[in-house]
Formats: structure tokens, sequence, C-alpha cells
């Protein structure tokens, strides 16, 4: 009898934490204002089509995504400088996109404040 107990509770863990482990796993959402950031429809995005992203001296936002920007992008902001970019898939489900850690391939801006514009990149 004490091992079927054993058993029972084990199996009752691996599934309560199967189950804590999926919950964490939420779908990804349009970000919102909450009053400390706006939240910015569309903004001012360079893509690899357009010249200046190559040109390292112009220190604008760029965007590296298969949908260029061609599906809804939507940006929080802190005194206009962008924190975190979400964009839509070709269904319109909202993705994360990745920030590199400079604006590459921009040498300059980054004395700017929030250091200035970001490179956004979409994973998928």
């Amino acid at each position: 009898m004490r091992t079927l107990t054993r058993m029972v509770s084990i199996v009752a863990l691996t599934g309560a934490a199967a189950l804590g482990a999926a919950g964490t796993a939420a779908a990804e959402e349009w970000p919102s204002d909450n009053g400390a950031v706006s939240v910015v429809e569309n903004p001012a995005f360079l893509v690899p089509a357009d010249g200046e992203f190559w040109n390292p001296l112009v220190a604008e936002n760029r965007l590296t995504s298969p949908y260029g920007l061609s599906t809804r992008i939507a940006c929080t902001q802190f005194h206009g400088v962008l924190l975190e970019c979400w964009q839509a898939d070709q269904n319109g489900n909202p993705h994360k996109l990745t920030a590199l850690p400079f604006n590459f391939p921009a040498v300059t801006g980054s004395s700017q404040p929030g250091g200035g514009p970001s490179h956004f990149v979409y994973l998928g």
C-alpha cells in the first residue's frame, strides 16, 4: 500500500509540474499602454531594401524581417526611444522582435537618449 501511495504522489507531482510548465508558455500578445510606457503603431524603420540601412553613419531604427514593413508592428516606447517591438506574421499573430545589442551596421547614435536607435530582428 505504501508503494502505491508513493507512485500516486509521484504521478500527481509530475502532472502538476507539467501543467505548471504549460501554463508559463503563454501566447504572445500585442503590447498595451501601462502609464509608464506608451505604444506606437508602425514606427519608422529602415529595412535592408533601403539604401540608408547599410550606411553606418545613419542613426535610425532598423528592422530585419521577412515581412519588411508589410505587417503590423507595435512597439513600446519611453520618451521616443523604442524599448520592445512585436510584428504580426502572415496570419496577424504577434511575435516579439529581438533587439540586437547594438544598432548594426550603424556606428553612431549610441550617445543619444536611451542608447539611441535599435536594430530589431524577426526570429519567428
